[in-house]
């Protein structure tokens, strides 16, 4: 294929428009730490911003949708360093909510593809669902790609592991889809949302069919400038330059310990810039084992110096035109960079060393020693086992499982990148503990009497709320009484929690609160809750979904106020 020159600005740019002359509207690139689905702990697609909107509720914008959308999938970190796989990536998408279907979405991807980027038609491979016991074979997708001029040779019909896509979890929307295949990469899906797998396992047909489409930036930008890796990009190639200037080696585009090292630190600085920090559990754990495994294979290519904060500046020097958060937040990414790689260079030369003792001539390594080195030494247990692997020694997970529960409650699912639930949480419970957060934040604003408190971020499950906001200290155990009983106080007037849709400009000037720094779209839409006396008590921006009376909520009740960041406070709440 004729290589066709093209940045990743222009890339994007060029998706959008052709999508915006569709019709579509440009929704917001959103946080790596989903608001609206307690089931995953990252972003993994663009679809999770749009959860409410593709169970049925009314998007503002629309019908018609489209984005670039920050990602992160933490099951594929083992596949990180061949050609194509990363932990970090842009995904481009359009979405049809309940408006156009398998035609238009199967030819609009087939027209960007052939006319926009030039493709050529014969170079394209396409698949489609087989069919099983519980859908059909997909022979509408196959249909319409031979009427565009698809070989029957070029279309391949593949089973539900290739071709199906969700649920996220164990529920909710899912379907066929299409893929798009060149030289072997593929580079587009199209997913075709028209069933809802219930609680026993049965597919039902949707109410509401949705088109939900992802193009991995990384991947096409490779295919288009003829490269046979992603790490040849303009994204990827100043990142190992630096690595080889730090590691005193040649021509380290091809090796595995500087394409891990490059993706995981743009990983990590992206997760620290959503507010993630390095942890034991979650979220903080995953960003904890991306870091320590970077500075192992740092350690691998002889790196003696600390390099993170190093290779820190070069990825915020490639994105900083796209996401300005980036700078802003450059001290205190480089702050969690710095004190993580710090914190496991300590240890790291002994833990090596403890392992090769550990094993010496043996073939195995009991769960006792693993859990050592996790406790004493900072291993994650995913790095002790990719140090087996590669010593060809086989470990007893089942006695490390073991010996973890007696010290700490330690998620494997973390790494993995979700829990076992479905795709959104959208029950009544879930529903509740949303609007809670929203006369909290006033609770805050007005029990501290402090009008620059605002959101910075938020999670939310079935049992709890999680909320964090700017303030400088700890709460006294008064204050934490008062503004329970202010929440209290609002719940028990049973007020009224009403939704409207108005321009960003309009909602803004009208006082209602954001999130700081969050990017909305230009339509928003408005939650607001009055007193008795019509004044205004809280009003958020806000995707929802909420209860629509405050009456619903239940007794209120804050069970741990901590910090969270450096100015940043947290505090979690149920309702009973």
């Amino acid at each position: 294929m004729k290589k066709m020159r093209i940045t990743r600005e222009g890339l994007i740019k060029k998706y959008l428009e052709f999508f915006k002359s569709k019709w579509h509207k440009e929704i917001p690139n959103s946080s790596l730490v989903p608001e609206n689905d307690p089931t995953v702990l990252f972003t993994t697609a663009g679809m999770h911003p749009l959860v409410p909107f593709l169970l049925g509720q009314k998007h503002p914008l629309g019908k018609r949708l489209c984005n670039v959308q920050r990602c992160i999938r933490t099951g594929d970190i083992e596949e990180v360093g061949d050609e194509f796989h990363l932990t970090f990536f842009e995904m481009l998408g359009n979405w049809s909510l309940g408006d156009y279907w398998k035609k238009e979405a199967i030819n609009w991807s087939f027209e960007f593809l052939t006319k926009e980027l030039k493709i050529p038609a014969e170079k394209l491979i396409v698949s489609v669902f087989e069919g099983d016991k519980d859908a059909p074979r997909d022979e509408e997708s196959a249909v319409i790609w031979k009427s565009i001029g698809i070989k029957d040779n070029k279309i391949k019909f593949l089973p539900k592991k290739d071709n199906w896509w969700g649920p996220a979890g164990n529920t909710g929307p899912c379907g066929p889809d299409t893929e798009m295949f060149i030289d072997g990469c593929e580079i587009w899906n199209d997913v075709f949302m028209q069933y809802i797998k219930d609680k026993a396992g049965k597919y039902n047909l949707a109410k509401q069919k949705n088109v939900d489409t992802g193009m991995g930036v990384e991947r096409v930008l490779a295919v288009l400038n003829g490269f046979d890796s992603v790490y040849e990009t303009e994204i990827f190639k100043p990142i190992i330059k630096n690595i080889e200037e730090i590691s005193r080696k040649e021509k380290l585009t091809k090796n595995i310990s500087a394409r891990i090292i490059a993706d995981h630190i743009k990983t990590a600085i992206f997760m620290i810039m959503d507010g993630v920090v390095p942890s034991n559990v979650e979220r903080g754990y995953v960003l904890r084992r991306l870091i320590r495994r970077a500075v192992r294979h740092g350690h691998i290519l002889g790196i003696k110096e600390n390099f993170t904060t190093k290779l820190g500046k070069i990825v915020i020097k490639i994105y900083e035109g796209s996401y300005p958060e980036l700078n802003k937040k450059r001290n205190i990414i480089f702050t969690e960079l710095d004190k993580e790689e710090n914190r496991f260079k300590l240890t790291l030369e002994t833990g090596l060393r403890e392992f090769e003792k550990m094993t010496g001539n043996s073939k195995q390594l009991n769960g006792r020693d693993a859990f050592l080195l996790y406790q004493s030494y900072g291993f994650p247990i995913e790095m002790t086992q990719e140090l087996a692997k590669e010593n060809k020694i086989r470990i007893n997970i089942k006695e490390f499982e073991e010996e973890n529960k007696k010290h700490q409650e330690l998620s494997r699912t973390a790494s993995a990148g979700t829990f076992k639930s479905g795709l959104a949480d959208n029950s009544e419970e879930t529903k509740k503990l949303h609007t809670a957060t929203h006369i909290l934040n006033e609770a805050l604003r007005k029990v501290l009497k402090d009008e620059k408190i605002s959101q910075k971020g938020s999670n939310i499950t079935p049992e709890r709320l999680r909320f964090d906001f700017n303030f400088g200290r700890k709460l006294e155990e008064g204050e934490i009484k008062n503004i329970e009983e202010w929440v209290k106080d609002k719940i028990e007037k049973d007020l009224e929690v009403a939704r409207e849709e108005m321009p960003l400009e309009k909602a803004l000037n009208s006082g209602a609160h954001g999130e700081f720094e969050k990017k909305y779209p230009e339509i928003v839409s408005v939650y607001t809750i009055k007193d008795k006396g019509g004044n205004v008590l809280s009003r958020e921006i806000c995707t929802g979904p909420h209860v629509i009376r405050t009456g619903q909520l239940g007794n209120f009740k804050i069970i741990k106020e901590e910090s969270s960041a450096a100015g940043i406070r947290r505090i979690k709440a149920v309702l009973k």
